[in-house]
């Protein structure tokens, strides 16, 4: 009895492999290897071109866990909320009782200080949050931070 076994994989080769593209297990060309570890493949049925994954049968089963409150793409989104009215909070309480002539029109020319009050033609009374660099000057407004030129 003759035992065989198993072709190490290698470029331009064949493997089982997961496709992103049909969303089963294929027949796949190996594009790219690091040493022996197969890092990109080809599908053979639809010609896409992606990163190795093993086939369903090859992989962990994921465990049964209990259910989430609350997924990472919700919680980053409830903190960019929070950040965002944090920003919206300071830009109030900045502009605040501010009479109009208060507001110097702002130029990319000018150089700015922190609290300086500026009136931007797009984005409206805004006040200097921060000093980045020399030629660059963070100004909160009412929809948000944005950085601008200062100083050119």
């Amino acid at each position: 009895m003759i035992a065989i076994t198993p072709k190490k994989p290698r470029t331009g080769g064949e493997i089982d492999a997961w496709c992103t593209k049909c969303r089963m297990d294929l027949n796949h060309r190996i594009v790219a290897m690091v040493g022996d570890a197969v890092k990109r493949v080809e599908c053979l049925t639809c010609g896409g071109q992606h990163n190795y994954r093993k086939p369903a049968s090859e992989r962990d089963q994921p465990k049964a866990s209990a259910p989430r409150a609350a997924s990472g793409s919700s919680s980053r989104a409830s903190s960019a909320q929070a950040t965002q009215r944090s920003a919206r909070l300071t830009w109030e309480k900045a502009i605040a009782g501010q009479p109009p002539n208060a507001f110097k029109p702002y130029t990319v020319a000018a150089t700015w200080s922190p609290g300086d009050l500026v009136r931007h033609k797009s984005f409206g009374d805004g006040v200097i949050a921060r000093i980045i660099d020399p030629k660059k000057v963070e100004i909160l407004f009412e929809e948000g931070p944005k950085t601008m030129a200062q100083g050119s």
